[in-house]
């Protein structure tokens, strides 16, 4: 049995190490938001009997909770798909909520779903039950008399034909399931209502629909609207009084007052809001208003107020309401987000309602008339992200449908939302600072329109070419390639069917290419787009450069990508173009082309995924060439999941790579051999649209499609991870760590805001665990450069990467005690350690490693060395002076009890001797600490002055002020003078000590200062 043991151990000793999450979990991604604008909410559910629980659902954010009406929320659904179609709570027990995935609001860039899922523990776990095929879900329904019976209305593929798609049912909470309304392969469920008091009434729009790349159409003869008076079993199609010809989407509401009001918002050639009072037998047209017609296919939800059938809101471009049946509209909600997708009425207060927006959740007290924005929903929806060279850097970004922001990398106390600003508008998408102006941003919007931002002014500069005559239109995509040169800075490109270049900051610019497209006329009847609601946003534009890339090796080499799947390139700054497309072996052709990455070591080696979800082929595709595009290899693996979206090569090791797809971040050390899914403090399968990696810090810059930027820092560690993954235990070289100082700002913000995750005042030390330590020692220390330990740290011994923080700081000072506390908050902090090297010590078990970390200033700070050098010097003093103060305070505190004590047992003149002593001691120490009673007391001793002098030199960079050193100076005689003083007291304590003892009485015991020392460990 022993042998068996060692031989198993040493086989797993030996085993291979598989590179995957685990090896990758010590490295963590901060979410830095924002939420000052959000993002899009497609789903909102409340506790009836207690609205203060609310749950939201996201576009492509994943599901939050909050328990106190909105003032937080918990993200509660981040192992899974983040699309969020629909949200449902069960009437009789409210930790049993049901989430759609999906969202079934189909513009172009929507997500995609992976089935349904239920938790009975209110959200702790989560539970798959089943319609994973359905790509997406618009409604939940659960049958108010028994919550067994649920209804889900699944539009299903959105790309593609699928019969996995219409009206679905269960009778036994999902553990089985009957599709009950089915018309084709083409048509899915759009909404499902049923009657709140004879719920075997069920009413269902069926809708078809089909999106491409390039063209969308709403409506055709397999939509409806159905009824059915046996829970599903028949049903009977709506007419009378309904639109006659094809119809579009349909949104039902059933009024919970009045069960026999009807309202149905019906897509048709002229799309309009319709009432029944019959059950749905016949049908009045009452409205066809802008916020009734307006993108039925993107607004489709009504709902009537739970106690009056006659007052029913539409959702649309604003939140509009009706008192009189629907016969006319006033719109409320002016002053919140446009584009609205999700309203929940309290059924016992229909004052309070929560409305989701294109731009987070609202909520209000008085029935619609004012709203308050809850903001802390970090749920953005970023298209690109770039960087600045500032320190702190800043982030830049595009949203869906809520303009353009930069705001910082990182800030004291965390980023919060007063830190984001605004640098552009539209929906966002490329923006980035200039080069050689920090005064100027750029960005860009929806169709290739190009703003120049002067920060200064804000003033903003259009600045997109224009069509020169005779000439083709400029086709620009929704998502137009907008970028600075890798090479040549200044220089900032442009794509349309043509790739342009400008060195003027976009007052001129020049075409660099022929049309690079296919040009297919076929794909370009983007004004007849929308089926029956023509819908022209700039989302169908098609036959455009999607992606351009130029070799930081080789500023002559650019390549370009079309969304008609061309790659294209040329290798002497555009005179000549070579289509290199044929040559990518297993893809089919028009592949959009999603990103295209220049190598930063190779200018022949270039990256490229191609994506094919608009085909409904949700499968990634990932290429690489190392000769031009003369020859391509696949390095995608059944690892990766998700349609690809971005790949970049590290600035310094060509082979560790990052990609992004629609289900989340990967990573690759050996070249795209092998992938890991990062999962570490990020939501498993977020849509990640954009990467970037900061050329100083090495951070890597991630941008979510659906939760905002996080930030993975110091990626420096993956680029040394391959070639020691079977070292037992590794430390890793890092970065240099900036010892900075803490900023303070007086204000009470309060709990009802994000605040992004700020890097911490902390030096990192990241090492490697071929396996999870589980017996013996392990610990880390920081050892200075004369070999001392400085700090010991509790360590990680998970398995893989580990990282520790150390606070760069000495352990806060001993303090004298007194009776006021006023002035001890700064005193949780030691005092920062000296720049320079240090070492690093790991000892596990029997095996020791050692590495090397810096510390070097903040490089914003103007201080010189030496003026660094006088304020650490002096911080020390004070900080070692007051340890000298606190032992003798301490110590002649316990002398002046004692000799109260022994007082008490002594008479005559030796009772009077030792009285005297309790009065010089009691006189010493008051000279020492504040010792009256309460918070504030306004006393100051030696004590409270050392701690003013320590917070004051502590809380600035440079060097102390004259007067500063003066106290310094006058403080430390102080000391000296209270520490002679208490001598000359020990000699009369010695004194009374004999005559103790020679009345065999206890005498008086003086601490020592080693004694002292021993206690405070």
């Amino acid at each position: 049995m022993r042998i068996f043991l060692v031989l198993f151990c040493l086989a797993i000793a030996n085993a291979q190490v598989k590179f995957d999450s685990v090896v990758l979990s010590g490295l963590e991604a901060r979410a830095i938001g924002p939420a000052v604008m959000s993002g899009r909410v497609t789903a909102i559910e409340a506790q009836a009997n207690d609205p203060r629980i609310v749950w939201v659902g996201a576009a492509s954010g994943g599901v939050w909770k909050s328990t106190n009406a909105g003032t937080s929320f918990k993200p509660v659904f981040d192992k899974y798909v983040q699309s969020i179609g629909a949200i449902a709570i069960d009437p009789k027990q409210a930790d049993t909520v049901w989430v759609g995935t999906g969202e079934s609001n189909v513009r172009n860039s929507v997500s995609i779903g992976a089935g349904l899922y239920k938790t009975t523990d209110g959200g702790q776990t989560w539970a798959l039950v089943g319609l994973e095929k359905v790509e997406r879900i618009s409604k939940i329904v659960i049958d108010p008399k028994n919550p067994e019976v649920v209804y889900v209305a699944c539009p299903g593929a959105l790309w593609s034909q699928s019969s996995e798609r219409g009206l679905y049912k269960t009778t036994d909470g999902g553990k089985s399931w009957e599709k009950i309304l089915y018309v084709d392969e083409n048509t899915g469920c759009a909404d499902v209502a049923i009657d709140p008091q004879e719920p075997n009434v069920v009413y269902a729009s069926m809708w078809q629909f089909r999106r491409k790349g390039w063209f969308f159409t709403s409506g055709g003869p397999g939509s409806g609207l159905y009824k059915s008076t046996d829970g599903g079993k028949s049903w009977k199609k709506l007419t009378a009084g309904l639109p006659e010809g094809e119809l579009g989407r349909i949104a039902i509401a059933v009024a919970p007052s009045r069960p026999s009001t009807v309202y149905a918002n019906v897509e048709a050639r002229q799309t309009a809001l319709y009432r029944s009072d019959d059950m749905g037998e016949n049908w009045k047209r009452v409205n066809s208003s802008l916020n009734v017609m307006a993108r039925p296919f993107y607004f489709s939800f009504l709902a009537v107020d739970p106690k009056d059938h006659r007052k029913v809101y539409k959702l649309g471009l604003t939140l509009g309401v009706s008192r009189d049946g629907g016969e006319s509209f006033f719109n409320i909600a002016g002053e919140t987000h446009t584009d609205h997708h999700a309203l929940w009425i309290d059924p016992n207060n229909t004052s309070f309602m929560y409305l989701g927006t294109d731009g987070g959740v609202y909520k209000s007290y008085d029935g619609g008339q004012t709203w308050s924005m809850l903001r802390n929903l970090p749920v953005s929806q970023f298209y690109r992200v770039w960087y600045d060279l500032a320190t702190p850097y800043n982030v830049y970004g595009g949203l869906q449908d809520n303009g353009t922001w930069t705001g910082p990398s990182r800030s004291f106390g965390g980023i919060k939302n007063k830190e984001w600003k605004n640098v552009g508008y539209g929906d966002g998408f490329y923006s980035f600072p200039d080069p050689t102006d920090p005064d100027i941003v750029y960005s860009e919007y929806q169709g290739g329109r190009l703003l120049r931002y002067h920060r200064a002014t804000g003033e903003i500069k259009h600045i997109s070419p224009a069509t020169k005559i005779n000439e083709p239109k400029l086709r620009f995509n929704w998502n137009t390639p907008f970028q600075p040169s890798r090479s040549s800075p200044g220089t900032i490109y442009l794509g349309s069917q043509y790739l342009f270049a400008s060195t003027d900051k976009g007052e001129s610019w020049v075409r660099l290419s022929p049309d690079l497209t296919t040009n297919d006329p076929e794909k370009q009847r983007q004004e007849e787009s929308g089926g029956l609601t023509i819908d022209n946003s700039a989302a169908e534009n098609h036959c455009t450069i999607y992606a351009i890339s130029d070799s930081p090796k080789d500023p002559q080499v650019i390549w370009t990508g079309s969304d008609d799947g061309l790659v294209q390139i040329t290798r002497d700054g555009g005179k000549t173009w070579q289509n290199v497309t044929a040559n990518i072996p297993g893809l089919e052709q028009n592949s959009w082309v999603s990103s295209i990455e220049a190598s930063s070591h190779d200018p022949a080696t270039a990256y490229v995924t191609f994506d094919r979800h608009t085909f409904g082929d949700m499968k990634p595709y990932v290429y690489r060439t190392t000769d031009y595009g003369k020859t391509w290899q696949s390095i995608v693996t059944d690892d990766i999941k998700g349609f690809a979206h971005v790949i970049r090569e590290d600035l310094v090791n060509p082979e560790l790579l990052f990609l992004g797809t629609e289900l989340g971040l990967y990573v690759s050390i050996d070249g795209g051999t092998s992938w890991a899914r990062f999962t570490s403090k990020f939501p498993e399968m977020v849509p990640v649209r954009d990467l970037a990696i900061h050329p100083r810090e090495h951070d890597l810059i991630i941008a979510t499609h659906g939760r905002g930027i996080y930030i993975v820092d110091d990626i420096s560690v993956l680029r040394q991870l391959k070639g020691i993954t079977e070292k037992s235990l590794h430390i890793f070289s890092s970065r240099p760590s900036i010892v900075q100082l803490p900023v303070f700002e007086q204000e009470f913000p309060g709990s009802d805001e994000f605040v992004g995750a700020t890097l911490p005042e902390m030096a990192y030390i990241t090492y490697y665990l071929r396996e999870r330590h589980l017996m013996g020692e392990f610990k880390v220390e920081i050892l200075d450069s004369e070999g001392k330990v400085v700090s010991t740290l509790p360590g990680s011994k998970r398995k893989g990467i580990n990282r520790v923080g150390w606070p760069m700081r000495l352990k806060p000072p001993r303090v004298a005690q007194a009776r006021s506390s006023s002035l001890e908050g700064g005193l949780v902090f030691g005092p920062t350690v000296a720049e320079g090297l240090y070492t690093v010590r790991i000892t596990r078990a029997s095996e020791v490693a050692e590495g090397v970390i810096e510390l070097v200033p903040d490089s914003k700070l103007p201080h010189s060395a030496s003026d660094r050098k006088l304020r650490h010097e002096t911080v020390m003093q004070l900080y070692e002076l007051q340890g000298k103060l606190a032992y003798i305070a301490d110590a002649v505190e316990l002398a002046r009890k004692q000799a109260e004590d022994r007082s008490q047992k002594l008479t005559t003149e030796l009772k009077k001797r030792a009285e005297s002593l309790v009065g010089r001691l009691d006189q010493l120490h008051k000279s020492l600490v504040a010792t009256k009673e309460g918070l504030i007391t306004g006393e100051e001793r030696l004590r409270e002055r050392i701690i003013t002098l320590y917070q004051s030199v502590m809380s600035y960079g440079g060097r102390p002020s004259s007067s500063q050193l003066e106290q310094l100076d006058t403080l430390q005689k102080e000391v000296v003078a209270a520490r002679a003083e208490f001598g000359q007291l020990l000699r009369s304590i010695e004194e009374m000590n004999s005559a103790l003892r020679a009345k065999k009485i206890e005498p008086i015991e003086v601490l020592t200062e080693e004694a002292w020392l021993q206690q405070q460990q």
